[in-house]
């Protein structure tokens, strides 16, 4: 199975993130991340999601995707042409046996600590999916309170953007 990533500008309206992503569970596509925000204008949001599946499946998707009537514009998205990222919050257990190794690890791949008690440690980390399931591998061998991911953002690189394919 193969992974995409892919970001569908819609209409700002009820109903349209449900209807957009019954579409994948109608096509028994596993979304494994998913992000929504509005974007540079109130009337328009965007969607990224992240699945696993099928090329030919995928394309009858995307295919389908664009005849919802509130669909604008898809982009498919990957290494080559885009910038990914999303931002992940793990709470830590603040033990004085561990603290060092766990600020050791959090310095090693960048992550910043933003909040820090008697008990606990929260580290961000802001990077790709890969680096991220990386980190929190590492920080099994102590104790994670809580974990709480974005999903995985992403632009086009070069001056393209979603909103010049616009299928309206």
């Amino acid at each position: 199975m193969n992974r995409y990533t892919v970001a569908v500008l819609v209409r700002n309206q009820f109903g349209v993130l449900n209807r957009v992503t019954s579409m994948f569970r109608r096509r028994q596509f596993n979304i494994s991340a998913l992000t929504v925000s509005e974007t540079e204008t109130s009337e328009l949001s965007r969607i990224t999601v992240v699945f696993s599946g099928d090329a030919i499946e995928k394309q009858q998707l995307i295919n389908q995707l664009y005849k919802l009537p509130d669909v604008c514009s898809i982009k498919e998205f990957n290494d080559d042409n885009s910038i990914s990222c999303e931002l992940l919050l793990i709470k830590m257990l603040n033990d004085p046996d561990s603290r060092g190794d766990i600020q050791s690890a959090a310095d090693a791949f960048g992550a910043i600590t933003v909040d820090y008690s008697k008990d606990t440690i929260i580290l961000q980390l802001t990077d790709s999916s890969r680096k991220i399931d990386d980190f929190i591998n590492l920080m099994r061998d102590y104790t994670i309170l809580e974990i709480c991911r974005t999903g995985s953002v992403s632009l086009e690189k070069g001056s393209t953007t979603i909103r010049q394919t616009i299928n309206l």
